[in-house]
């Protein structure tokens, strides 16, 4: 594991991923369950992490990064402190998803699939959240915003930028 140390977070987060690995790497199909703890720990899987975890289970790093890349619950990129994921569900689509989509990535001058250099937003999209009669829909997090325009975004994440303030 001498590998990765320098380049896996900070002592702690390897700390903690290391023993992850050590009280369930005897545990049959362990692999999933310790990505969930990494990825909890460390907020997503860069390839240093998979590295460590593929080492320290004596498996390969194709095998590691193989389930990382096909479970969509896994994410490669960092996220941030705010996830937006804006429904592109047929609902939201027919009613205007895509330009909320749009105007979140404009607002923001990022792409879906990125984070904002501060770390604040990153943003996804998504095939249902459940909420189809609030079409289009968008949530940050945890919280579910619903029959969107896309003037109505800038308001939105302003919010979000005056909570992380505080």
């Amino acid at each position: 594991m001498k590998k990765c140390e320098a380049s896996c977070g900070t002592p702690e987060q390897l700390e903690k991923l290391k023993a992850v690995i050590e009280e369930s790497r005897s545990t049959p199909g362990c692999l999933m369950h310790i990505l969930q703890e990494a990825q909890g720990i460390y907020g997503y899987l860069p390839l240093p992490v998979q590295r460590t975890i593929a080492e320290g289970l004596d498996i390969s790093l194709a095998e590691v990064y193989g389930v990382v890349t096909f479970y969509s619950q896994f994410s490669l990129k960092p996220k941030g402190k705010y996830r937006i994921s804006v429904c592109l569900g047929t609902a939201c689509y027919v009613k205007g998803s895509d330009k909320i989509l749009e105007e979140v990535e404009k607002v923001l001058g990022i792409k879906c699939g990125e984070c904002t250099e501060d770390g604040l937003f990153s943003i996804d999209s998504c095939r249902c959240v459940g909420a189809c009669g609030l079409a289009p829909v968008m949530t940050v997090n945890d919280d579910v915003h619903g029959k969107l325009k896309p003037e109505m975004v800038k308001g939105i994440l302003d919010k979000y930028r005056k909570e992380a303030q505080a």
